[in-house]
């Protein structure tokens, strides 16, 4: 896996990615769960960094900070605890760091057969919705009209 999958990102730095995605998203092989850390999910979750890179660097730079530099060597309990420490209080770069795994990880065909969905994009057949009540907006609709409709002429302008 080379760094032109993702500029900027060091080998270094997808090892730890690899580490902390495998401690947030374990395998599960009972339910035919691959983990985050999977290669192939791993190499998705690499290639969709993109704008955020610069977050996902800071999050994985603390996470190895907060672990000495030895969060491969630890646990899975002391894992789980230092990254949900730094989920708390980690700010921006935990939240994206989060997202990105969690969308590489669910773009996964396997997963998305595993947990009963069909492995394809929603577009363009689409999914089947359940429909709602309706009516719950009849109160809406008669409201009168609060805002300012840009697209009718000012009665000056004409």
């Amino acid at each position: 896996m080379g760094n032109a999958a993702a500029p900027g990102l060091t080998e270094d730095e997808i090892s730890a990615l690899r580490e902390i995605a495998g401690a947030m998203i374990p395998a599960d092989p009972a339910l035919g769960m691959p983990g985050a850390d999977d290669p192939a999910i791993l190499a998705d979750i690499v290639r969709s960094v993109g704008r955020d890179l610069p977050l996902v660097r800071e999050a994985v730079a603390a996470i190895g900070r907060k672990s000495g530099g030895s969060f491969a060597g630890m646990d899975q309990d002391a894992r789980e605890a230092l990254l949900n420490g730094y989920h708390a209080d980690g700010g921006a770069p935990a939240a994206t760091l989060g997202r990105v795994i969690l969308g590489g990880y669910y773009r996964d065909d396997r997963v998305l057969l595993a947990i009963g969905h069909e492995a394809r994009a929603p577009f363009p057949k689409g999914y089947e919705v359940e429909q709602g009540d309706w009516s719950l907006l009849d109160p809406v609709k008669r409201r009168a009209k609060f805002w300012r409709d840009d697209r009718v002429a000012a009665e000056g302008d004409r």
